[in-house]
C-alpha cells in the first residue's frame, strides 16, 4: 500500500505535499493529557507500550496530518545505556550522574547490548504497525532518535543548558574524550534506529536538536560526520526506508555547502530561509519544513506562511512541517487549520 508520506520522502509524486509536526502528540492535545495523567508522569507515558501506541495515533485523528512519529523520548537511549533519568518539574530531565571522566564512559552499556534494553519502544512500534495496518488509512509511521551531539550534551550537562559550556569545554580542552562518548552513543543508535525499522517503522528521524551549539567550522567534526555514520548504516541495510535529517540552527553550514551523506530528506528549521535550503540542497534532499511555529497562534500568519513556502517549493521534493516542535499553548484548530492549508494549496 503506497503512503503519501513516504512517497514524497523518496520524492515520488504524490496528490499533495503531505504534512506532519514535530511535537504532534503533545501537550497541546487535552486527548494527550488525559493518556498522560493515566500514565502517571511523563517517562511512565514513554515506558507503556499501550498508552504511548495511543498518544502517537491521537494526531492522526484529531489533526488530519499525514503520517504519526513514534512517542518517545530521545533520553531513553542514555537512560539504557545506564545513566539514571528523572523529569524534574520545572526542571526537565536530569541524570543523576554525569559523564566527566574516560572511566564513566567504559562504564555505560554500548551497542546492541543497550540497544536491546529498549524493548518498551519496540513493542511501541509492533502495536502501532498492527494498529496502522488495521486502519488501511495509508499513514506513515516515523521512528526516531536524537543525534549523538544532542545526547551527548545531555549526559555530559546532566540536564538542559542554555551555554553548552561543560560540553563545549571538553570540547576543546578534550577532543579525544567527546569523540570517544560520540562514538560509543553512535554504535548504540546505529542498532537502536535498525531494531525500530525492525518493529515496523516506515520512516526515521535523526534530530540534532543542539546543532547550534556547535561553532559552523566545528560542525562536521562533532555531530555531521555522526549523523551521516548512522545514515549510512541505515540505508545500506535498509535502502527502502528513508531517512530524515534535522540539524536544528545551522544555516551558516548550509550556506556553504557542507551538507552530505546518502539520506533522503533534509529538515530545514524555522531560521534558514527555504529559498536558500532549496538552492543549496534541492536537487539532493527532499526539503522538510520550515514554518516558525509561533505562527500557529494566528491563522492569518498561518496561511500567509504556508503559500510562501508553496510558492518557493511548488509542491516538488517538498514535505510541509513547523520548523522546530508546536509548543503546548497553541489552539488545536490552530494545528488543524495548517494541516489543511498545507492540503490545500499543494493540491495537484
Amino acid at each position: 500500500m503506497s503512503k503519501i508520506f513516504v512517497d514524497a520522502c523518496l520524492r515520488k509524486p504524490t496528490p499533495y505535499t503531505p504534512v506532519w509536526m514535530m511535537r504532534q502528540a503533545g501537550r497541546y492535545l487535552p486527548e494527550y493529557m488525559a493518556v498522560r495523567a493515566k500514565a502517571g508522569n511523563f517517562l511512565n507515558l514513554c515506558h507503556n507500550p499501550e498508552l504511548a501506541a495511543e498518544v502517537t495515533i491521537q494526531p492522526l485523528d484529531l489533526v488530519g496530518v499525514d503520517a504519526a512519529i513514534l512517542f518517545s523520548d530521545i533520553l531513553v537511549v542514555p537512560n539504557e545505556m545506564g545513566m539514571k533519568l528523572e523529569f524534574l518539574k520545572g526542571e526537565g530531565p536530569v541524570f543523576e550522574k554525569p559523564v566527566v571522566t574516560e572511566a564513566d564512559v567504559d562504564a555505560l552499556l554500548g551497542g546492541e547490548e543497550a540497544a536491546n534494553k529498549l524493548t518498551y519502544v519496540y513493542e511501541t512500534i509492533k502495536i502501532l504497525r498492527k494498529q496502522l495496518d488495521v486502519r488501511g488509512d495509508e499513514k506513515a509511521l516515523i521512528g526516531f532518535t536524537g543525534a549523538p551531539w544532542t545526547l551527548a550534551t545531555y549526559m555530559i550537562e546532566g540536564q538542559g543548558t542554555k551555554t553548552y559550556n561543560i560540553c563545549k569545554k571538553m570540547m576543546y580542552s578534550n577532543p579525544a574524550l567527546l569523540h570517544k562518548i560520540l562514538k560509543k552513543v553512535t554504535e548504540v543508535v546505529k542498532f537502536y534506529m535498525e531494531k525500530q525499522i525492525q518493529s515496523g517503522v516506515d520512516v526515521v528521524q535523526i534530530f540534532d536538536s543542539w546543532a547550534a551549539a556547535i561553532e559552523p567550522s566545528k560542525y562536521d567534526e562533532f555531530s555531521w560526520k555522526y549523523m551521516v555514520e548512522i545514515a549510512e548504516y541505515l540505508k545500506a541495510k535498509y535502502p527502502h526506508i528513508p531517512v530524515i535529517m534535522f540539524p536544528k540552527g545551522i544555516s551558516a553550514f548550509i550556506e556553504r555547502g557542507l551538507v552530505y551523506g546518502n539520506f533522503d530528506v533534509f529538515g530545514v528549521d524555522w531560521g534558514t530561509p527555504m529559498a536558500m535550503a532549496k538552492e543549496k540542497l534541492g536537487d539532493k534532499y527532499v526539503l522538510q519544513g520550515n514554518m516558525e511555529p509561533c505562527r500557529l497562534y494566528d491563522k492569518t500568519a498561518t496561511t500567509q506562511c504556508v503559500e510562501g513556502i508553496q510558492n518557493i517549493m511548488k509542491g516538488e521534493g517538498h514535505i510541509f512541517n513547523l520548523g522546530h516542535g508546536i509548543l503546548p499553548d497553541v489552539p488545536v484548530e490552530n494545528a488543524i487549520h495548517f494541516v489543511k492549508e498545507c492540503q490545500r494549496v499543494s493540491k495537484k
